[in-house]
C-alpha cells in the first residue's frame, strides 16, 4: 500500500512495518554524513518545524542517540535510541523511542534500519525500514501525522547534503 505521492515514498510492506524510500541528488557519503553528524542533524531533523535543543550522537554499536526540539508551537518533542549496527556510509540500525508516549506493554521500541546506496550517477537511494513489532504501533506512528514532517525533513536533508559538495 502506498501512502505518499511526494518525493519520499511511504509504504506499509507488512502489518508491522513502515518503509520510506527517497533518492537524493547528492553522493552517499554526504547524505550519510548529514545523517550522523550532530551539527548537521541540527539543520534538517525538525523539518523546519521548530528548533533543536539537543542532538547527541554516540555513533558506535551500543552507543546512544537523542534528539530534542521545541516545535514552533512551543511543544517539546524528544526521541532517543541505541545503535545496534553500523556500516559507515551504508547502513545504520537503531532503536527509536518517542519520549512523549509509553510503548504498549510487552512491546519493544521500533527498530529503524536505514540503508544508503549509490545509484551510479552521483545520487543516493535511501531506504528507512521501521519495524514496529505490532500493527497497532505501526498505525499509531503513521496516523500521528509523521509523513508531513518526514517529507520536509528529507527535503532539508537533500539540500544540506548537496551543499556539502
Amino acid at each position: 500500500m502506498t501512502v505518499s505521492s511526494r518525493k519520499a515514498t511511504l509504504t506499509l510492506p507488512t502489518d508491522e512495518q513502515i518503509l520510506i524510500t527517497r533518492e537524493f541528488d547528492a553522493p552517499r557519503d554526504l547524505v550519510y554524513r548529514a545523517w550522523t553528524t550532530p551539527d548537521l542533524v541540527r539543520r534538517w531533523w525538525t523539518g523546519g518545524r521548530g528548533e533543536m535543543s539537543i542532538v547527541e550522537i554516540d555513533l558506535r554499536v551500543g552507543g546512544a542517540w537523542r534528539y530534542v526540539f521545541t516545535t514552533d508551537g512551543g511543544f517539546e518533542v524528544g526521541f532517543h535510541g541505541e545503535y545496534l549496527e553500523i556500516v559507515p556510509d551504508e547502513r545504520l540500525v537503531a532503536t527509536e523511542v518517542y519520549e512523549g508516549a509509553e510503548a504498549p506493554a510487552g512491546v519493544g521500541p521500533p527498530v529503524n534500519t536505514v540503508a544508503f546506496s549509490e545509484t551510479g550517477d552521483g545520487r543516493t537511494r535511501m531506504t528507512l525500514l521501521t519495524d514496529c513489532h505490532t500493527k497497532e504501533l505501526r498505525d499509531l506512528i503513521v496516523d500521528s501525522g509523521m509523513e508531513g514532517g518526514m517529507q520536509d525533513q528529507m527535503d532539508l536533508l537533500e539540500e544540506l547534503a548537496r551543499s556539502l559538495r
